[in-house]
């Protein structure tokens, strides 16, 4: 009973930290207007993926191992910036492209590659260390130590779950014909929305890893 007390509390908190805007909703955003439904929920399936891994990680206690190893953390955290600033500068191509000024036409900037749908989801929430940061205070703040190996299976598909139930519902609905009519006018608009997101979270995380490192000391 108390390990369902639990659950249902992580899932409250991670339902109401998923919807709030960041690179993943980002990433859903210009991938389904771009690429249509199919792309979309693939790159919805890669970031439920990487916040499973996130989740196994932080539960095996391997998360903890890595943010106490200083070098190897801001290696990471540079990575993942250098990927998130890498998407921010391809959604700023997309909104000042020549295409883009074509009322009512999308621009197709997230031409099928070898970084897919689903790789580029995975991706974004894996090398993303804030989602490192979070989920290491999200269970280490509601899963307790001494939880059953079954209570932190059932947390892990929770977090999977969820996570894929609310990026396919936001690509579904992006992608509903009736929306569609009307995001198609605004597609420089979520470009450039999304790649000043991409760019200043990016921005945020080397920030940190400079001060974290006496850089500007």
């Amino acid at each position: 009973m108390q390990e369902s007390s639990v659950l249902l509390s992580l899932t409250a908190v991670f339902l109401i930290a998923l919807v709030s805007p960041g690179p993943d909703v980002a990433l859903v955003v210009r991938t389904s207007i771009h690429q249509g439904r199919r792309s979309g929920l693939l790159s919805a399936l890669g970031l439920a993926c990487g916040i499973l891994l996130h989740g196994i990680l932080v539960l095996t206690g391997v998360s903890l191992l890595l943010s106490r190893s200083p070098l190897l953390f801001s290696l990471i955290q540079i990575s993942g910036a250098v990927f998130l600033a890498w998407l921010g500068v391809g959604a700023l191509r997309s909104r000042f492209s020549p295409a883009a000024e074509q009322a009512g036409q999308f621009t197709r900037a997230l031409e099928p590659s070898a970084l897919g749908p689903w790789l580029r989801g995975f991706a974004t929430n894996l090398l993303n260390p804030k989602a490192l940061v979070f989920f290491l205070a999200l269970l280490s703040s509601l899963i307790p130590a001494h939880m059953s190996v079954s209570g932190k299976v059932a947390a892990a598909t929770i977090l999977f779950g969820v996570g894929l139930l609310w990026f396919s519902l936001l690509s579904i609905g992006l992608t509903h014909r009736s929306l569609q009519v009307r995001l198609m006018r605004l597609v420089p608009t979520i470009d450039l929305l999304c790649g000043v997101v991409f760019i200043l979270v990016a921005a945020a995380i080397l920030v940190r890893v400079a001060l974290a490192l006496g850089v500007w000391q």
